[in-house]
């Protein structure tokens, strides 16, 4: 666990300034400079072209951390990785034709509640190829075991960017229609610094050969985009379907709460882009010994930070949401519900690199399309009358149904399950802390008050968790601050 309590480490607290950086443009800048119906289409065209990316990409990104560590001659290794980098152009070519040919369709179908959405087809789509060709990129470079970069470029790059751009629209510099655009050449910009450092870790050789498991790796790949299509549909299909039912700026409101909630899943993506490429290799050489002890590690570690990351957002939502406009202030069951998603995502540790990465990522994909069918119909039924609550109601199920389903079928296969005794201590902790601490509410200004709050609850959770050595990896890290100082 070295490599990945190093890396973890340095990603989280990346990942951290990133939310840092989302949260002032989602809670201030996009809320005080755009108005909330372009809040909403901003919401919309990301959401969309993240649902966009497991296609556009080919399944390459997953594609690329299975076989990597599977080739061991410098040649099958390089032809392999020519094969990743062509391979997306088997469906950005013909989706990028049909969307010129059906422009107007497409406009049309996406525009049937909100007309502002119309004229940004295109945007859509580049940024969705970026996103692709992003996370191919990002890819070559985990499997070098060099993820720290590349998280820097996701989660602080493009919003930092943004932040830039929402305030030259502040200053009436840029207006909304060139910060729309701009928003395109982030992505691109991004993509393609990312490619600058892959090739600087692994430069590409041209040689114009195919693995030798070519059949095997398209295969992959092809059902890889119905897994990764999957797993996209039950993250973001709720903002799209909203915009099919609501008023656009519901949207802007429902991103809000979304995001305040995602916050509890900064430990676990940042720990996820290096045990990912650990698990292939664990995977490929067999050895379920230490797979089994990843497997229990990270979901004790990611279950202790989510679990506090969970009660510091809900037991102080009242005062963060006085922090911004009136009108954005209606979504705290919405954070609730998806705030328990996001915990037991974590519960699940390193689960999904499992699957994926194993010889029954089939059957795995087979639910996860099932369950994203579940999805669109739950949000169907529930948006129309519920709105907001509706969406975040299907997602809570969708997610707790797929979950389970994992989580028995890593059991059924491996014969290992991610629970520790560790976990029922923590679970325990977090309902007596949750328990005292919403009782527990301060008078003063609502930043004091987060901040007061928030300190005594991590003072009690660290000491305990600390004093009776729940987890070891967080007992090492804890040791090495406190010696420190």
């Amino acid at each position: 666990m070295g490599i990945v309590r190093k890396q973890s480490i340095n990603n989280t607290i990346i990942t951290v300034i990133g939310f840092g950086i989302g949260a002032l443009n989602t809670l201030y800048l996009y809320t005080n400079f755009l108005t909330d119906e372009y809040y909403g289409l901003v919401s919309v065209i990301l959401a969309t072209a993240a649902l966009l990316m497991p296609l556009l990409s080919f399944g390459v990104h997953n594609t690329l951390v299975k076989f990597y560590s599977s080739f061991t001659r410098k040649k099958e290794t390089d032809s392999f990785l020519n094969l990743m980098l062509f391979l997306p152009f088997a469906l950005i070519v013909p989706i990028a034709i049909f969307s010129y040919v059906a422009n107007d369709f497409i406009a049309d179908f996406l525009s049937s509640e909100n007309e502002l959405v119309k004229d940004y087809v295109w945007h859509i789509f580049l940024i969705g190829m970026a996103m692709a060709y992003f996370e191919v990129f990002y890819a070559w470079a985990r499997v070098q075991l060099k993820s720290v970069f590349g998280n820097f470029m996701k989660e602080i790059f493009g919003r930092l960017c943004i932040a830039v751009l929402l305030i030259l629209v502040s200053f009436k510099t840029i207006t909304v229609d060139q910060f729309l655009i701009a928003l395109v050449v982030v992505y691109i910009l991004r993509m393609a610094i990312m490619k600058g450092y892959a090739y600087y870790l692994k430069p590409p050789s041209l040689i114009f050969k195919l693995p030798n498991n070519t059949k095997a790796i398209i295969k992959y790949a092809a059902l890889i985009i119905l897994g990764g299509s999957a797993a996209v549909v039950l993250l973001e299909i709720d903002k799209f379907m909203l915009n099919q039912y609501v008023d656009i700026e519901k949207v802007a409101y429902y991103s809000v709460a979304i995001f305040i909630a995602t916050v509890i899943a900064v430990p676990a993506r940042s720990m996820h882009q290096i045990t990912y490429p650990l698990t292939a290799k664990l995977l490929n050489s067999n050895d379920k010994p230490e797979l089994e002890k990843l497997y229990k590690k990270s979901s004790l570690t990611l279950f202790i930070l989510a679990g506090i990351l969970f009660l510091l957002i809900v037991l102080n939502l009242h005062d963060l949401y006085s922090l911004v406009p009136e009108t954005f202030r209606g979504g705290a069951f919405v954070v609730f519900l998806i705030g328990l998603v996001k915990v037991y995502d974590a519960l699940l540790g390193n689960n999904n690199s499992i699957l994926y990465n194993s010889n029954y990522y089939r059957a795995i994909l087979i639910f996860g399309v099932f369950l994203a069918a579940i999805t669109i119909l739950l949000n169907y039924l529930f948006i129309p009358k519920f709105g907001m609550d509706g969406a975040a109601c299907a997602t809570l199920i969708a997610f707790t149904i797929y979950n389970t389903i994992k989580l028995l079928y890593v059991k059924m296969k491996f014969h290992m399950l991610p629970f520790t005794s560790g976990t029922a201590k923590v679970l325990l902790l977090l309902l007596l802390i949750g328990g005292i601490f919403f009782f527990i509410n301060f008078n003063f200004h609502p930043i004091v008050n987060i901040t007061l709050k928030s300190v005594l609850m991590i003072a009690v959770y660290g000491f305990v968790i600390y004093h009776f050595k729940i987890s070891e990896d967080v007992n090492e890290v804890i040791s090495k601050y406190l010696k420190r100082q």
